[in-house]
């Protein structure tokens, strides 16, 4: 995979951001999107020869459309800035992303559950409530602190405790919070000039704990 096309096609993807552009240069845009297919094809099987409760997720199904729903938000451009791509897809609609994006403004890799409906919010709060300090433990080991660097924080944490919970709890820090999910920062040099699909699978192991705690709170 040519990674270096991926990002000049965003980029002028960008400066173009129209209908007219896209239609006029389809064909590039399919060649660099089907390049990136066949790329997921062969992660998405090394993945699963790395975890044998690995979701098989082709390509086509990983990949996202590079259209912005409009409808919901008209203000956006007609197309996105990245290529994302969801992979480990589970068919319960309880399995937390293992999520690429590899965009124009930024690049990461990131898993876990981004801003969850309440059902599975509710879920992982009485996880944390019953075990939390496992969480904690795995999140705190050096090479997990060192890679992820704690949780992204999407700015909606509660300023109280939740309905429930006191505000004494022992892990209130983490019942306050709306996203559970965290991310590896990525270059565009990097992804480029590196072994990319290598790098994939060493943070998709890396995150496996984390993603296996929260997988569990939710279908439990």
């Amino acid at each position: 995979m040519n990674f270096r096309k991926l990002y000049d096609f965003l980029r002028d993807l960008q400066k173009n951001n129209s209908k007219e552009w896209m239609d006029a240069n389809r064909k590039h845009y399919l060649e660099v999107r089907d390049d990136y297919i066949v790329w997921l094809n062969e992660l998405n099987s090394k993945l699963h020869h790395a975890d044998p409760d690995y979701n098989n997720t082709e390509g086509r199904k990983a990949i996202n459309r590079i259209n912005n729903n409009l409808m919901f938000h008209p203000e956006k451009p007609v197309y996105k800035d990245h290529f994302g791509a969801g992979l480990d897809l589970g068919g319960s609609g309880k399995q937390g992303d293992f999520y690429i994006h590899l965009g124009t403004n930024e690049s990461f890799i990131a898993g876990g559950f981004y801003r969850p409906k309440k059902e599975l919010l509710d879920s992982i709060r009485q996880a944390i409530d019953y075990n939390g300090s496992d969480l904690k433990g795995l999140m705190n080991e050096k090479g997990f602190k060192d890679l992820f660097h704690g949780f992204i924080d999407d700015g909606g944490s509660l300023k109280t405790s939740p309905k429930g919970y006191s505000q004494d709890h022992e892990h209130i820090d983490l019942l306050r919070m709306k996203t559970f999910a965290v991310q590896v920062d990525l270059t565009q040099k990097t992804v480029i000039e590196t072994d990319f699909m290598q790098l994939c699978i060493d943070v998709y192991v890396a995150m496996k704990p984390f993603r296996d705690y929260l997988n569990k709170a939710v279908t439990v």
